[in-house]
């Protein structure tokens, strides 16, 4: 695993309102945006929002609130599927707790641990993410 950090993943309860307010403050959104998921690239790193529900579901969190789903999480996308596993299971023998494990779903494959503090990362892997040439995130 190349260290390297390439999205922050917010829960928000309104996207179409975040996502204006970050394009308020003159963050542009990437093209390949859509209702369910916003973008904006950060040089390098991708801010991404989506709906705090879905988020949560996604994470293996029966529900968005009361049971320490914090609404945010940092990612790092991985070069092929078969590093999801391998990133989770050497996450937890490192003692990350593995919420949910590498999972298919309809854009790819993903997983999240919990680090030893309690932060909760994603792992994933899809054909749409695209890295330059210094292996920086574009979108």
């Amino acid at each position: 695993m190349r260290p390297r950090l390439n999205l922050i993943l917010l829960g928000v309860s309104n996207i179409a309102t975040a996502t204006a307010f970050y394009e308020a403050l003159g963050w542009p959104k990437a093209p390949t945006s859509h209702d369910g998921f916003a973008k904006f690239d950060l040089g390098g790193v991708v801010l991404g929002l989506l709906p705090r529900e879905d988020f949560a579901r996604d994470a293996g969190f029966a529900s968005a609130e009361g049971n320490g789903f914090a609404g945010m999480a940092l990612a790092y996308i991985a070069r092929s599927a078969d590093d999801v596993p391998r990133i989770l299971d050497k996450a937890a023998a490192l003692g990350a707790e593995v919420i949910k494990p590498a999972t298919r779903n309809d854009w790819g494959i993903a997983g999240y641990f919990r680090d030893p503090d309690g932060h909760l990362f994603e792992v994933c892997y899809e054909d749409g993410w695209i890295f330059d040439a210094d292996d920086n995130l574009r979108v």
